[in-house]
């Protein structure tokens, strides 16, 4: 495509007219803290990788593994995701813009291919992943990009529709409707909830009807209290939620959560030290992936969890100030994206961490960049790519250059 990374750009001295004088523009190439905060964020990550699962090979059913397994392969996920952020990064947004729509569908149909027998792959009861032979691939973490960049589209697209229910709104919730069809049949409740919120604050950014907003958003909840009030094993996990303590469901349904408590109680303000988790030690289930959080709160305590909260803070404030400013020069499209990508991080943090403090029901959800696992890194790692660039043409145009 010709383009090169943003290190050097813009006007220089050496393209000034002879005799003119050009101040040196005291404007960053690009965005250091970003790139910063998510290098960090995956850094810190990894070393709660291997903190938390250093003692899984301990297991029956990981007994052929050795104890550094894990850290090794988040670090070949982090190696190939900074890999495939530099190639995105080269990607111009107008390039999203145009194949959205066709990303969408392609998305739709890896979806749909998941749940063919034999395809898709099962683990823990769930059918959520395509086997790729080096790894197994999620379509629901491409997908909840294609959902960022098609309601962006979608919304630019018809813009003038906006304010109408069945020219601006139903066509969109129809082709989230069909998402949530195919994800709450692999079954990934959760992840169809953050695909929801992603295209629900979009179409609000680019100016539904408020009153249609409302409505749709007390539609929705009316809808997922149906599709847990219907699921016999929903439900119950909906009620060990309510009273985790109650024996049956501390053994049972709330099993995760009780020990996740448990491990943030024991942390306490500034825990009990790197390495010394109890918890991870095969009592709380998952606890390099899901909830990493736990053991982030048992073994830093309160300090180390609102570092990370801080940290996650930032991003998502900073995608969208890099959203606002792209809506500020007419890059519209751009803009809604950057917010979206804000919405998605932001939304499923919130729901990792509200998980694991017993804020919500448990829900598989990762926490983005540091949970363990090759699709969530990845695919988080291509929509900051993303959000880099929009900040980058942002920059060009603001310098009066063309992206």
């Amino acid at each position: 495509m010709g383009l090169q990374l943003p290190f050097k750009f813009g006007a220089s001295s050496k393209d000034a007219l002879p005799g003119s004088r050009v101040r040196p523009s005291k404007m960053m190439e690009y965005d250091q803290p970003l790139v910063w905060i998510t290098l960090l964020l995956m850094l810190f990550g990894l070393v709660m990788v291997y903190s938390a699962s250093i003692a899984l090979h301990d297991s029956p059913k990981y007994a052929n593994y050795e104890n550094s397994y894990w850290l090794k392969r988040q670090a070949a996920f982090i190696a190939i995701s900074l890999v495939a952020g530099l190639f995105v990064f080269r990607i111009k947004i107008a390039v999203w813009q145009k194949h959205a729509s066709l990303m969408f569908v392609a998305t739709l149909f890896l979806l749909a291919l998941v749940l063919v027998p034999g395809v898709g792959v099962t683990v823990n009861g769930a059918t959520r992943w395509l086997n790729l032979r080096i790894y197994n691939l999620q379509p629901s973490e491409i997908m909840k990009i294609a959902a960022v960049l098609y309601a962006a589209d979608y919304t630019v697209r018809k813009q003038e529709y906006m304010h109408k229910l069945t020219k601006g709104f139903l066509p969109m919730a129809g082709a989230i409707g069909l998402v949530g069809l195919l994800l709450l049949l692999e079954p990934d409740l959760g992840a169809f909830g953050v695909i929801v919120c992603i295209a629900m604050g979009i179409l609000f950014l680019g100016g539904i009807n408020i009153v249609w907003f409302g409505g749709i958003g007390a539609l929705l909840v009316v809808i997922f209290t149906a599709i847990i009030a219907l699921s016999p094993f929903r439900r119950a996990r909906m009620f060990a939620y309510l009273d985790p303590w109650q024996e049956d469901n501390a053994l049972d349904k709330a099993y995760q959560l009780t020990h996740s408590l448990i491990a943030f109680g024991r942390g306490e303000f500034f825990g009990v030290g790197l390495g010394a988790s109890v918890e991870k030690l095969h009592y709380l289930p998952e606890a390099h992936t899901d909830f990493i959080m736990a053991v982030i709160g048992e073994e830093l305590g309160l300090a180390g969890v609102l570092v990370v909260i801080a940290m996650f803070y930032w991003l998502v404030k900073r995608a969208f100030d890099i959203g606002r400013q792209a809506i500020a020069i007419d890059q519209v499209f751009a803009g809604l994206v950057a917010k979206g990508i804000g919405i998605w991080i932001g939304v499923q943090t919130f729901i990792n961490m509200g998980v694991n403090l017993g804020l919500l029901p448990t829900k598989g959800l990762t926490l983005p960049l540091m949970s363990y696992g090759g699709s969530g890194v990845l695919f988080n790692c291509v929509g900051l790519a993303i959000l880099l660039r929009i900040d980058y043409e942002n920059r060009v145009l603001m310098r009066g250059g063309r992206p």
